[in-house]
């Protein structure tokens, strides 16, 4: 007979997600107001990837940039959004070993690796070699840090309880079900995220250093108030997507909610406000769906 610790091995084939340990009724609002959230992200996504296709007036590098937004934004919220809402229609949905590693393999690489950069300048400064070469290498640390990560958190052993305090497969919440000894996958976890999060800060903050420079310069006050609400606004997102980020990654483990309700702002929150944004403040793409709409109605 095997220790007791052997004893409470097991070969893992599933996992149950339980999503958010809440009342019946509160579930059905959460399962709605994700619903809405998530249908607002692929409606507003799909939207403004469609409308800079098409909008020949939109082919520059700076929309080359927001286009890609818009394609991260959107993999990576229906990477967790569908999984989500099944967990939340029924709470302690199951999900396979293989479907858990695959979702966290697909959920990290869509860590946000290609931040806007020098927004105001992209016209004299960004060649389109540039701007392919910047997305192809985000996308390829993205593919490495993933790999490296879900190469680490799978590597372990995983005990009978298969119980993911989460509403999808995350690392912190799969090492809370382990039997292993997890430092190390701890240590290197955190590593990746600060190799992946504090460059990208600072990436982000000398943008706004130029953007508030170049604001100073504006004479107009009607144009120093339009470019103060954009790099405000983005700002905010910024903030918000960064601070939930640090505290899930780069901070000791706290309760599983508060784990949840943090990934909830990164995952659907700010893909949403990313949308409303790029699109339902941006005059050039207001201006091109209006062409691309009359066009479509005058070959009617």
């Amino acid at each position: 007979m095997g220790s007791k610790e052997e004893a409470n091995r097991s070969v893992r084939t599933y996992f149950i997600l339980v999503g958010f340990r809440v009342s019946p009724e509160l579930q059905i609002f959460l399962f709605l107001a994700f619903l809405v959230v998530y249908c607002l992200v692929l409606v507003g996504n799909v939207g403004m990837i469609a409308v800079i296709q098409g909008g020949f007036q939109l082919h520059t590098p700076v929309y080359f940039f927001l286009q890609d937004l818009s394609f991260t934004d959107l993999s990576y919220t229906s990477t967790i959004a569908p999984k989500a809402l099944a967990s939340f229609w029924k709470q302690g949905k199951s999900i396979s070993f293989a479907g858990c590693a695959a979702h966290f393999l697909q959920f990290t690489t869509y860590n946000r690796l290609a931040p806007i950069c020098l927004p105001l300048l992209y016209p004299s400064r960004m060649s389109w070699s540039l701007c392919v070469r910047q997305v192809v290498d985000s996308y390829a640390c993205g593919c490495i840090s993933s790999t490296l990560q879900s190469t680490m958190t799978f590597s372990v052993t995983f005990c009978i309880s298969q119980v993911i305090e989460h509403f999808y497969c995350d690392a912190q919440p799969l090492r809370w079900t382990t039997c292993s000894d997890t430092s190390v996958q701890e240590v290197m976890s955190f590593v990746l995220s600060a190799v992946i999060i504090l460059p990208t800060v600072l990436v982000n903050l000398g943008s706004f250093i130029c953007i508030g420079s170049a604001i100073l310069k504006i004479h107009s006050s009607e144009g120093d108030k339009k470019a103060v609400s954009s790099c405000g606004s983005h700002m905010d997102i910024v903030s918000l997507l960064y601070g939930t980020v640090a505290f899930v990654y780069l901070t000791p483990p706290s309760s599983p909610e508060y784990h949840k309700v943090a990934a909830m702002y990164y995952t659907l929150i700010t893909p949403m406000l990313n949308t409303m944004i790029y699109s339902l403040r941006n005059k050039d793409a207001k201006e091109a769906l209006r062409r691309i709409l009359e066009k479509k109605m005058a070959s009617l």
